[in-house]
């Protein structure tokens, strides 16, 4: 009676592939306006993201234009080793880290605050003229909120007037050639330009919270702040847990084109960071193996990151892993 039973279940078994393939097919026949709808998403991936992973080998060989990928020498860790000695890569690494902890510092917490502001404004006009203002800025580029800046940090500009004008000082100074601002002026700068276009996402988990709760907590007698407190914020978590494991895998990820309008001779020390040496070394000088070996480091760091923010939000809240 077993082996009836042991038979039968292998049987089952080889009939199982053909059975999900049969399932499989059916479920793309049913679908086919929208497979037809993905399939161009599918090639791009394919010829944009996944065939370039073959330059990767470039990090592990001593290529040149005059060589192909395949016919270039191999060198095995030899560009890894090189950069493990660089110190103005270590440099851009240390300018990457300050510029981008300061960013979370203030960038992660801005949108949170701008939705809850908006969130809370009646319904009317302004509450849409207010939120138009706080994302527009994201929709200019940094050519051209750089060349703003640039303008306003002058000897004679907007910034300087006002501090002269509250006597906090006395003669102006080209605050972007000061190194040891740019930090400050890089990260703000960029949270000015994204908090606003990042609050829509919260807006849009906030416009989903019932009603009723905020109903039942005024008849509880709840203040606005207790509300925001006790449901706006617990309700949202998951979002602000996400927002958070993809901000924390970006931290080597400094803004290039930010980086590229506001460097100048007199504060790149404290501007360069990792993109813009890496763009430096493979564009402008040639060297493409050793920039591919950078930015193929940074990825396994940034990779190494996000596993590791996702750990810790895992264990603090399970809707907000990825």
């Amino acid at each position: 009676m077993s082996e009836v039973k042991t038979e039968n279940r292998n049987v089952a078994l080889k009939k199982a592939p053909s059975k999900r393939l049969k399932n499989w097919f059916y479920g793309f026949r049913k679908q086919l306006p929208l497979q037809f709808m993905v399939i161009p998403g599918v090639i791009y991936m394919i010829i944009f993201n996944y065939i370039p992973i073959y330059g990767l080998s470039i990090a592990f060989k001593n290529y040149t234009v005059v060589s192909t990928i395949k016919s270039a020498k191999w060198v095995g860790l030899e560009n890894f080793r090189i950069i493990l000695k660089d110190k103005f890569f270590w440099d851009s690494v240390v300018n990457t880290l300050g510029i981008s902890t300061l960013k979370l510092a203030f960038g992660f917490v801005a949108p949170i605050i701008i939705a809850l502001m908006i969130y809370e404004l009646s319904d009317g006009p302004f509450k849409k003229i207010a939120q138009t203002i706080s994302y527009l800025p994201h929709f200019l580029s940094w050519i051209i909120l750089g060349g703003m800046m640039i303008s306003w940090m002058s000897t004679t500009g907007m910034f300087n007037q006002i501090l002269r004008a509250f006597g906090l000082i006395k003669d102006g100074k080209n605050m972007l050639l000061d190194p040891s601002k740019y930090w400050w002026i890089a990260s703000l700068s960029d949270v000015w330009k994204e908090c606003g276009w990042g609050s829509i996402l919260y807006l849009a988990s906030m416009a989903g919270i019932d009603p009723t709760y905020y109903e039942a907590a005024r008849i509880d007698g709840a203040s606005r702040l207790k509300q925001i407190g006790s449901i706006t914020l617990p309700l949202i978590k998951p979002i602000i847990g996400l927002n958070f494991i993809l901000t924390i895998s970006g931290l080597l990820g400094s803004n290039l084109d930010q980086t590229m309008v506001l460097m100048n001779t007199q504060n790149q020390p404290k501007a360069e960071v990792i993109n813009s040496y890496v763009f430096r070394m493979g564009m402008a000088q040639g060297d493409f193996s050793y920039a591919t070996a950078a930015g193929l480091g940074v990825s396994v760091v940034s990779l190494i990151l996000l596993l590791i923010a996702n750990y810790v939000t895992k264990n603090m809240n399970e809707e907000s892993v990825l």
